[in-house]
């Protein structure tokens, strides 16, 4: 009974999220000093904010170590009770990390969790999973973790940067500042903000004049290796001659915490046909040159044409006839959206 009452307490929401609803889980791990504890409550506080704005179910773990149960257990729980769904599954360490050349771990109150067991309990969840490890000495997750339908973002680039990360917090603030939305659709994607958040940190050592101690790293395609920020031109193209494995960041730009009004209106199955079609335009661009220019034109022809088909149907979606003038302000503005993504389906990347 204890372990239940205090299960509650430290978590916001600890039933499973429905099978549409997004689910963060926001752990805020060990500050050590003082110095560092009111940047990462606020940390937590914005992404439970930002949370509640996009509609996703929220759980804190903020442990404290005189609790019969420590954090590290309730992240488990909390892992178990959000394994199933359709939606992504936001996992968010903001502390501190370690990394003593063969074991990374985030610094919790109490027993620390390494990398390996986060990847044990991940096994079981079933779900599209997002990692955000906003900590110093972040890099070692990132291959550990990787994995088919899983996003990992790290502040760092390698376990040896050891010094205390900005990254965390500075991203916490731009998952969904709309001054990260580079392509202006309306909402920040999850690559957007791994971007402006990178930006920012670089900006951060340049304007002290010091040598930067963190270089955060993004994977999504499965690979187990990441990719930095300097390696993209935009939120859409990847300079893959500046790397020797497949392009990272497309799924990644795919996902948003805080949805706008027209992806809000998307059906499960409308946005998993786009997100498919974006990715299948996305590899047929990526063997343009191996094809012949007739067959490469004949097939993006037949991708863009799907795609075409999917916003005639969104757009008859939002044209529908609607009560109330609010609904009818929305339906107009995702018609103007529609209508601008339409003409571009594939958010003006080069063809």
């Amino acid at each position: 009974m204890t372990a239940t009452l205090t299960f509650c307490v430290l978590f916001t929401m600890v039933m499973p999220s429905e099978g549409g609803q997004q689910a963060v889980i926001v752990v805020r791990g060990a500050a050590g000093t003082e110095k560092y504890a009111p940047g990462f409550e606020e940390a937590v506080e914005l992404w439970q904010e930002v949370a509640q704005q996009g509609q996703a179910a929220v759980i804190v773990i903020d442990g404290d170590a005189e609790e019969e149960i420590s954090a590290k257990e309730h992240l488990q729980d909390a892992l178990q009770h959000q394994r199933e769904g359709v939606a992504p599954l936001w996992l968010v360490f903001v502390g501190h990390g370690t990394f003593d050349g063969q074991t990374a771990r985030f610094n919790l109150e109490g027993p620390d969790v390494s990398a390996e067991e986060v990847a044990e309990w991940l096994a079981e969840v079933s779900r599209p999973v997002i990692v955000v490890n906003g900590t110093s000495a972040s890099a070692p997750f990132l291959p550990i973790l990787a994995g088919p339908n899983r996003i990992i973002v790290t502040a760092t680039k390698s376990g040896h940067e050891r010094s205390y990360a900005r990254f965390g917090e500075y991203f916490a603030e731009a998952v969904a500042d709309p001054q990260a939305d580079l392509d202006q659709d309306g909402q920040t994607s999850l690559l957007e903000a791994f971007l402006a958040t990178s930006q920012r940190v670089a900006e951060f050592y340049e304007q002290a004049g010091r040598l930067a101690t963190e270089h955060a790293l993004l994977e999504d395609n499965g690979d187990g290796v990441g990719t930095p920020a300097s390696a993209f031109h935009g939120p859409y193209d990847i300079r893959v001659e500046s790397t020797s494995h497949a392009p990272d960041g497309r799924r990644a730009h795919q996902m948003t915490l805080v949805p706008s009004a027209l992806e809000r209106q998307l059906s499960e199955e409308m946005q998993a046909r786009r997100n498919a079609i974006e990715l299948r335009i996305f590899a047929l661009r990526d063997h343009k040159a191996e094809l012949a220019e007739e067959e490469y034109f004949a097939e993006l022809e037949n991708l863009l044409l799907e795609m075409a088909q999917i916003y005639r149907e969104i757009r008859e979606a939002v044209s529908t006839p609607s009560s109330g003038k609010e609904s009818d302000s929305s339906s107009e503005e995702s018609a103007a959206t529609v209508g601008k993504t339409e003409d571009d389906p594939v958010h003006n990347s080069s063809l």
